[in-house]
């Protein structure tokens, strides 16, 4: 794929493209800033299984179902308040099919998340797999692009601009505060692989694993495991 460069200040990345145009993946100038160049290549890894996966036409795909249903059961909801008279039966059928609609809505979201989320485990993988100790590197890539993600966000105030498309990013940076929370109360970590460690020793808590259901991207400590585990 092509390799472009987003000048975003917040370290991340992310594959788009389609048959007509091409694949590529971008990095942003915060990462290149932040990360090591044996990191940006288990990132960029990260990114190309994207690509071999055909995640970005496959989520888009998906995405489209529950979107149907959203607005089909908005129109029948608002047309059965509107109803005539005598038409007030059909009015009723229409409000059950709109309820009903809208609830296939919220079920497909979820399997919607939860696919996002289980496309991120084979990136992972992917990137574990080609690239040479690549278990390591995109460990400490990406324990780093959430550590740096929350410094940077507070001193910019745009950044909301991104939650539009970070179902792309590598890392989720809506997540990157509450992540790096715990670190925060540790004190200086001296080393990348002492950061991974800090991390591997959260317990995931049961409201993280409710947020989770919630988020495009795995927990953090849980991508770390899945990782170590390939390690």
């Amino acid at each position: 794929p092509q390799i472009k460069i987003a000048n975003i200040p917040i370290p991340n990345a992310f594959a788009y493209g389609s048959p007509l145009t091409g694949n590529r993946v971008a990095v942003t100038t915060g990462l290149l800033n932040t990360l090591d160049m044996e990191e940006i290549e288990a990132v960029i890894g990260h990114e190309i299984g994207h690509l071999k996966h055909r995640d970005v036409q496959t989520m888009m795909f998906v995405s489209l179902l529950p979107a149907i249903f959203y607005y089909v059961g908005y129109s029948l909801m608002w047309s059965s308040m509107y109803t005539r008279r005598d038409e007030r039966r059909n009015g009723g059928l229409m409000a059950l099919i709109g309820i009903a609609s809208i609830a296939f809505y919220w079920i497909l979201t979820l399997f919607t998340l939860y696919l996002s989320r289980l496309r991120e485990y084979y990136a992972d993988r992917h990137s574990a797999t080609v690239v040479d100790d690549g278990a390591r590197k995109l460990s400490e890539g990406l324990v780093k692009i959430v550590h740096s993600t929350t410094r940077i966000s507070r001193r910019y105030s745009n950044m909301g601009g991104l939650s539009s498309f970070k179902a792309l990013f590598i890392s989720d940076p809506d997540s990157a505060e509450k992540d790096s929370l715990m670190l925060s109360r540790t004190g200086m970590i001296r080393s990348d692989s002492e950061l991974v460690a800090e991390y591997l020793r959260r317990k995931v808590t049961l409201i993280e694993q409710i947020t989770e259901l919630f988020s495009t991207h795995p927990n953090i400590v849980k991508r770390l495991r899945a990782l170590q585990e390939i390690q």
